[in-house]
Order: C-alpha cells, then structure tokens, then sequence
C-alpha cells in the first residue's frame, strides 16, 4: 500500500492532495480498506464530496501500483483517488475500518421498491437506507437528490452514483408513484445498473434487452401465414411495456418491425401459394435480421445465402436495332434471377437469401458503366448502339449472346446511280468499291455485304440519323453531301418505282430532273414529255374537235393543248382552273372515244347542256334513274358519285377512253367508296377537274393524283411522312419540291390572270351589335357549357362538345330562335340588317344570292322577306325542279334566291347576281369562294360584291381571322398567290382558338 500511496502522491497535483487530505480527515471515503497481506487485489471506494450529489467511485490496485476513478479528470491522479488512497492508508496503520476512521456516520444509499398496481401497472419508490443501532433506518426521498445533497430539504447524507442520478433524469419531474410507459422506457437502463431494486418485496434486476416480437411463419391451406406469437420465458406482463422473465425485468421491443408490419402480422398475414420463394427468400430473412422467426411449415423451398447478386446482359439484333436486356441472377450458372422486384427460381436444389443491398449496389453499377437499368429491355439504333456495343465489349460483366458485336462502325458509304431506259437503279455502297467509284454503277455493288439498302438510307437521313446498317454487318456514316443535294429526288423516285425497278412514266420529269443533277443522260422515254418540264412550251397545238361550237380563249386554248398533250402521253391531267373559267368546255374539246363523266348530281344537268351547246355532235347518255343502262354508243356518259359507288362493278368493267371526274374533291378521302370506285375505273385518259384540289389536308391532293398518275406521289403512308407532314409544318423545301413534281400534271389559273375582262369584286364585312337580349342568350350558351368542352379539348377528348358549343354559338349569333330551349327569341339583328340591305339592292335593281348552311337560317329569312315585300326563290336539298328555280332567277323575275352551302355551292352559273350574301360566316373560306364564285364568274357583266354579316363580339370574328391562317396549305402545295386558297381542317387547336 505504501508503494501505491508514494505513486498517488508523486502523480497528484499539489492542490487535488491537499484536497484529497481535507476529504479524507472528513471522513467522505467509505468502503472496505482491506488488510495488508490478504491477498486482496482490488479496493472499491466511494468518495462523497460534501454538497455533490454523486460519490466518486474509486478502485485501488495495490498489487499493481495502480488506480482509477469515475469522476471524468483528466490530471494523473485525482482529489478522489488521494482521498481514498490517504483513508486507507490510516486505517489500515489504524487497524480500524473505514467507517470508524471517522466520527462521521456512514453515507446512506439509494435503493428502489417497485409494487405492482391494478389493472398491470408498477409504481415506485426511492428510499436512502442509513444505518443506525445494529439496523438501518428508511428515509423516502420525495425531493431531488440534489436538494438533499445541498441541504435545502432535511435528510440524512447519502453516497448516490451515477446510475442514481440517471434514475433522477429519468423521472423527470415525477419523483414518485405511478409509472407510465415513456418514463419506464427511460427507467429500464439506469435501474439495470443499480443494486437494490425489489418488485413487492422480492429482488429483481433490470435487463435492457428488450424482449423480441416473435413471427411464427405456418401452413394455412394452400398457402401459408406469418403472425405474431407469444415469446418463450415470459411469466409476467405489465402494461407499460414490460415483462417478467422470473428475477428479470425487461422492456418488451418493437424495434426492427415497422408500424405496417405489426398491424399486418398481429392479425396474421397471408401468403398464397405462389409466394413460397419470396417468403422464403425475402420476407422471411427481412424479418430474421430484426426478431424471431420460427418457421414451423416444410413446404418453403430450402434457402442458401452463399450466392451472390450479378448482372447478366443479353443481346440480340432486332431489324438495325440492338436490344439489350440487364437482369440481376444469382450462381453461375444462374439459380434465380430478380423479374419486376419479385425473385424467380431458375432450377436447383436450393434458391437464394436475397440481398438487396447487394442488389442495389449491381443495379447501380450497370446503370453507371452501361446506362441500362436491371429487367428493362431498351432497343438502341446508330450511334447509340455503337457507344453500347463499346461498352459492352469491355464490360467486366456475364454477357449473354454475340448480337452486339455487329454494331461497329465502317466505312462511310457512297452512292451509285444507275439508268437504263426507265429503269432507276441506286446503291450506297461502304468505303467505295472496286469500279469508277463515282454516283454510277449501282448494279455492280448491289446485294453486296459492304452495300446498305437504299431505302433505308433515305430514311435513316429523313429521320435526322447519321448512320445505317450494312447488309453484312457493321454501320456506315451516310453520305450527307450527296443526300443533301439529291436525298429528295431519290426517296420520290423510290416510291415512285415498281417492284422491277421500273419508274413510272408520270415520274420520268422527276428522273430527267436527277439525270441533269448528275450529269447523266436522260432516260430516251423523256425526250416526248420534255415540255412538261418547260412550262409547258413547246406542246403542239391539239386538233379541235370539227363540232365545236364556240370560240376560246386564249387560256382555254391553251388549257385544251395540255388536256391533249397529256392524253396522248397516256397521264392524267389535274385541271384546277379557278371557278367560272371554263373547265367543262376545255374537257369536251379534249375527249376522244367514249368517256365517262362522273359530278355531282346537281351539275349534270349542266353537263347535258354544255355538251349540247358547244359539241352538238357527241352523243351524250345520262346513266341515272331506277332503269338506268349503259348505251355502248355514248359518246359521253354522265353520272353521279352516288352510281359511281352503288355500280361500281359495272362501271368498272367497261374500258373507257376517257374518265372525267368533275368537282373531283368528292373523292378526297382515299378510303370513302367514291374514291376507292374511282381507282377502279379503267382509262386510256384520265381528267380531274376541281377549283378546290385541298380543301382540309394534303392526303385530299395524294387521292386526286393518285386516281390520275398512280405512283406519282408514291404510297399514301410515305406521302404523309415524307411531303405532308412537313409541308404542313411549315417546311418551304418540301413544299417547293411537291410543286416541282405535281407541275407537269397541274394547271392552275385564277380569274385575276387570265379573265382581266371579269368585272371586278368587292368583299365587304358587314359588322352590328346583338340586342342586349341576343346577348343574354348568347352569353347563356356560352357559359352552358365552354368550360367542359375546353377542358375536354385540352385533355385530349373527343371533339364533339367543342363541336357542339361552337355550332350552338354561331347560331345565336345569327337568330336566338335558332338555339334549341329558347323560350320567347328576340328579334334577330342580323336577318333585320339583311333585309335592309337586300331592300335596297332591289330598289337599286341588283339581284341577289343568299347563302347560308342551315335551312332552318333560310325559313327564317323567307319569313322575313315575305313580311317586307320581296320576292325570292330558293335552292336546297328538297328542291326538285332545280333547273326550273334556276331559270326563273337568270330571267330577272325575282331579286332573290336563297340557296344552302350544301346544295348550291358547287356547279351553278347564276351570273345574273351580282350580290352575294353569305349570312352565316363558315370556317372553311373555300366553302365561301365556291359559293361567292356562283355569281363572279365568265359571263357576268357587272361589279359583284360579297357581303360577309358578322356579329360583333361573337364566334364570327374568330371564324374571319381564322380564315387567314387556313389559306397557307393551298398556297404552299399550288403556289398561288390569290385569295381563293382552300382551308386546312378545323382542327383541335383550330377549335381552341375558336371557343378559348
């Protein structure tokens, strides 16, 4: 001992000895000084520092010259170890104990009661037990130790530690009493480290290691279910969160399952049958890591954790694209792999534990080194293959299949051309070849294995890409210099060719264009359709038929010289001649043979006349009516679409000479059974005739061409992609292109050009207010229901309630009463301002044409003239001398005719108008032009002027400027510069600018 008390004070500071010396004379240190010689290895001593509430605990090493205290200094040596090394030191020299080395009494210490409660529930009590006359005397501590420890409450002196102390914090501000679950939770570790703990009456301990939920996982039918169950050992719960395991306390835990687990598992939660291997693969292990399982069914697939999750990539050539596949397996070879989350057992005896942490970090490493996700398929064209091909290649990694090692690039590629006769051959061939190496020689290269399908370079440039695949393998770099100049000849010539390699005639322009582009010969074929490439000079002058009763213009003249030309070349003619300039006259002076003329119902009377009037000697037949026959001797046949599509068999079984269709947009719709007849018609010569070759879309102008030059424009689908599409999107190349090719096969003249002795016409927008009371009525349909329609619209819905609301607004516009639920309509404002106006034409000795679309409009407006005096005739759908009102209208006897859009808008001479009112503005001005062009037309003498009624604030002046932004189609695929284009298609986004 007197070595450790020499090695203590050499090691102390001066201060901490001479305070360790005070703190042992006042008799702080308590425990067993032991007795020199026996044998006594280790000291345990308290040091109670007076107003500190915690005994420092010292331990002396006497053997060992050792020592060590609680307190937290950081010096050698310590107050506490000098005071207690000092105190035992005289006792020992004493030969008394500890406790009587001093006159003060021994330090009480902290014990704690526990008593159960009803209902499960504990409470507790501290005491400080003192001893006193050969017992010991109880004090309950119902303050803080510190209080007592500095003497603000009466109490004995006690030595506390610091699991004492922790108890205290625990508590909080509860001292005593009952005890609720949060305030155990916090008890359990401190009370574990203290001494004297009784649960009423018997010694317990405290153990913190909470007691485990445990699963049991069993059979349930086909299936199995994991529930919660009672853990072994237990004899005794309280309802705060403890347990009894015999003299043990201990917190019952939770820890390891979440708030959904438990809820799922106390009832018990159930696997089908068909979760075997997830259960015993993943639920199971899961819940293994964090508490108890015990599995008591032996229909679980017997589990290995000895492999390891990799990535695995399969590879295969789809077309030129490379599809690769990453999925995560474990073995090798693979025993499982990892589908959509879920784990699926590919054979053997035993599947894998899942690692997801494992799993996770190999899905990030294949995202990282080669941009593919586990279990998704991606397919990869052109440069993106390439790079992943690359990557593969070096890829430290399983790699199923040997698809990706075609995908390397070559080479770039070169064209070659060739002509013979009619014959358009093209080949791009890798890195040149063994022949003149130039834009010839495509027959030597082609089937090559270093050679690319033609076909597939045009497209692969069209879509922007900047390789393709070769046939034998590997991709090339296209040849963009050569594409950018003659890409979009080719790709037309392309389609434009048969399954020989023959193009057709109607595209020996397009294949004479590409010839002098290259420097090559023309094909021979050409040489007789070269003036269709000059502006038409040079096409001879045609003989006129010896009947001919009238005396053309020089326009018409010339109309009929490219009608014959065009014939004779056996290639149908689009004439697309403005309206009223004399397309029917041009025709007949063309016809040779016999010819079938197929308009529409209402014009073939007209037809019959002016066969009769300018070719007396053409025999014409009108197939029509219940008993209607074929007159072999015809020289001309007229007939309707509606025959052309109930006797289309018939009609097709003649070869005919000549086929005419007139106001040829009734077979816009390539799929509608008037088109779908029409191609079946047989030919020598084939004629179209129609202002209006585009009234909605582009496909309108494939179908017309399609039916005269098939192959033209190639196939419907290419068309699109390739012309329409970007022509509607604003593209002026493609636009420029189309105009080139449809040329030859187009003649379009408007009025303003070639008819200069046409009076001149006036458009005039006549605007007024609604009533206030229109107003109410049309604010009401507004608000009934825009709102459902535009969201609709803006969703991506059907049409129809757009349709609806913008039909239901334009007829409030025009007459409330028009509007279906109006109880008493007003007065309508814009039939007043027509009458008015019509009233003063009369008077001034003008004749008028009212149009409007809707018959119910037209009741209206008869009423309304009836009731001012003026007389009127009309034509709709129900009229059945058409020719009749007709005639009574061109005489002068009455100042009015109301006519539909829909019977009256195509076909009619009415030339002794020279005012047009259209009443209802319609969204397509090309159904305006043709209804307006009924009185400005060849043989009108006097200025016409069209009167647009529009309301203000309304559908209508929204209606006027769209028709602006509709003309661009036209304009782009004829080239006109006019007002008389045709309109796009009302839209989605045409309806949007309408009604938002």
């Amino acid at each position: 001992m007197q070595e450790l008390f020499e090695a203590i004070r050499a090691a102390c500071g001066a201060n901490a000895w001479s305070r360790g010396v005070e703190l042992a004379r006042a008799g702080c240190v308590a425990g067993d000084a032991g007795r020199d010689g026996d044998g006594s290895d280790e000291l345990r001593l308290s040091v109670r520092v007076p107003g500190h509430t915690v005994a420092a605990s010292v331990a002396l090493y006497p053997d060992d010259e050792d020592w060590d205290c609680d307190c937290g200094s950081q010096a050698d040596a310590c107050e506490h170890a000098a005071a207690a090394v000092i105190a035992v030191r005289r006792a020992r020299q004493r030969g008394e104990p500890l406790a009587a080395a001093s006159a003060a009494p021994p330090p009480g210490r902290l014990r704690y009661r526990l008593a159960r409660a009803p209902g499960g529930g504990l409470e507790l009590e501290r005491e400080i037990a003192t001893p006193a006359d050969g017992g010991e005397r109880v004090h309950r501590l119902e303050s803080t130790l510190d209080a007592l420890a500095k003497g603000r409450v009466e109490g004995p002196p006690f030595a506390a530690t610091q699991a004492d102390v922790a108890v205290e914090l625990a508590l909080g501000a509860r001292r005593r009493g009952a005890l609720d679950e949060p305030s155990l939770r916090r008890l359990v570790e401190p009370l574990s480290r203290c001494e004297d703990v009784r649960l009423d009456g018997a010694p317990v301990r405290f153990d913190p290691e909470p007691v485990r939920p445990l699963v049991v996982v069993e059979d349930a039918g086909p299936g199995f279910r994991a529930r919660l169950a009672e853990p072994a050992g237990i004899d005794e719960r309280f309802r705060v969160g403890l347990v009894r395991c015999g003299d043990v306390l201990r917190p019952v835990g939770a820890a390891g399952l979440t708030g959904r687990e438990l809820h799922d598992l106390g009832p018990g939660l159930a696997f089908a049958a068909d979760d075997a291997l997830r259960l015993a693969t993943e639920v199971i292990p899961s819940l293994a890591e964090r508490i108890e399982v015990d599995v008591r069914t032996r229909r679980l697939p017997r589990t290995t954790d000895v492999a390891t999750p990799r990535v695995r990539v399969e590879t295969e050539r789809r077309g030129d694209a490379l599809s690769a596949l990453a999925t995560l397996v474990y073995g090798d070879p693979p025993v499982a792999r990892v589908d959509a989350g879920k784990l699926v057992a590919l054979g053997g005896s035993a599947v894998p534990v899942r690692d997801l942490e494992a799993e996770r970090v190999a899905a990030e490493r294949v995202a990282r080194e080669l941009g593919l996700a586990p279990g998704r398929r991606v397919e990869l064209a052109g440069e993106d293959a390439i790079e992943l091909a690359g990557r593969l290649a070096t890829w430290r990694g399983a790699v199923a299949g040997r698809a990706h090692e075609a995908f390397h690039r070559t080479a770039p590629l070169e064209a070659r051309i060739a002509v013979d006769g009619g014959r358009f051959d093209v080949a791009f061939v890798a890195g040149g070849g063994d022949d003149d190496g130039g834009e010839r020689g495509a027959g030597a290269a082609r089937g090559g294995a270093r050679s690319a399908d033609a076909r597939a370079v045009i497209d692969a440039w069209q879509r922007g890409e900047s390789l393709v695949a070769l046939a034998g393998g590997g991709f090339a770099p296209l040849p963009r210099d050569f594409l950018a100049r003659h890409g979009a000849r080719v790709a037309d010539l392309l389609a434009a060719r048969d399954a020989r390699g023959e193009v057709a005639a109607c595209a020996l322009p397009d294949l004479a264009r590409l010839c002098a582009d290259l420097d090559l010969p023309p094909p021979p074929a050409f040489e007789r359709l070269r003036p269709l490439v000059d502006d038409f000079r040079g096409i001879p002058p045609a003989a006129l038929p010896a009947d001919l009763a009238a005396e053309l213009r020089a326009y018409q003249r010339a109309g009929v010289d490219w009608l014959a030309f065009l014939r004779d070349a056996g290639l149908g003619a689009l004439l697309a001649d403005d309206m009223g300039l004399g397309k029917t006259l041009q025709t007949l002076c063309a016809l040779r043979g016999r010819a079938l003329v197929v308009a529409p119902t209402s014009v073939l009377g007209n037809w019959r006349d002016e066969a009769a009037r300018f070719r007396p000697g053409l025999r014409v037949a009108l197939y029509h009516g219940p008993a209607r026959a074929l007159d072999p001797a015809a020289d001309v046949t007229l007939t309707s679409y509606a025959l052309l599509r109930l006797d289309a068999d018939a009609l097709a079984a003649v070869a005919w000479d000549a086929v005419v269709l007139d106001e040829a947009q009734q077979i816009k719709n390539p799929e509608s059974q008037a088109a779908q007849a029409a191609f079946r018609l047989r030919a020598q010569q084939r004629v179209a005739l129609t202002g209006t070759p585009v009234e909605n879309r582009l496909e309108e102008l494939w179908s017309l061409l399609h039916f005269l030059n098939p192959g033209l424009l190639g196939g419907r689908a290419d068309f699109r992609e390739r012309v329409a599409r970007p022509v509607a999107n604003g593209d002026a190349e493609a636009a420029a292109r189309l105009r080139e090719r449809i040329a030859p096969f187009v003649l379009r003249r408007l009025k303003r050009d070639v008819a200069r002795e046409l009076p001149p016409r006036t458009d005039v927008v006549l605007r007024f207010a609604l009533s206030d009371e229109e107003r109410a009525v049309y604010d009401a349909v507004r608000a009934a229901g825009l709102a459902a329609a535009l969201d609709a619209l803006r969703a991506g819905g059907s049409l129809m309630p757009a349709l609806e609301v913008l039909l239901r607004l334009r007829q409030a516009a025009c007459d409330a009463a028009l509007v279906p639920g109006v109880g008493a309509p007003p007065a309508s404002s814009k039939l007043e301002l027509l009458v008015a106006r019509l009233e003063e034409a009369r008077d001034d000795d003008h004749r008028a044409l009212v149009f409007s679309q809707w018959t119910s409009l037209l009741d209206r407006i008869a009423a309304a003239l009836d009731a001012a005096g003026i007389p009127w005739v009309r034509l709709d759908g129900a009229t059945r001398d058409r020719d009749a009102v007709v005639a009574r209208f061109q005489a002068g006897e009455v100042p009015v005719m109301l006519v539909s859009l829909r019977a009256g808008g195509t076909g009619l001479n009415l030339t002794a108008a020279d005012h047009v009112f259209l009443v209802d503005p319609w969204w397509n001005p090309a159904v305006e032009q043709q209804a307006a062009d009924r009185a400005h037309r060849i043989g009108q003498t006097r200025p016409v002027v069209v009167h647009r009624l529009v309301a203000q604030d309304t559908v209508e002046e929204r209606i006027l400027a769209l028709h602006e932004s509709k003309r661009a189609l036209a304009l782009a695929a004829l080239g006109e510069g006019g007002d008389d284009a045709t309109a796009a298609g009302l839209t989605r986004e045409d309806l949007l600018a309408l009604l938002d």
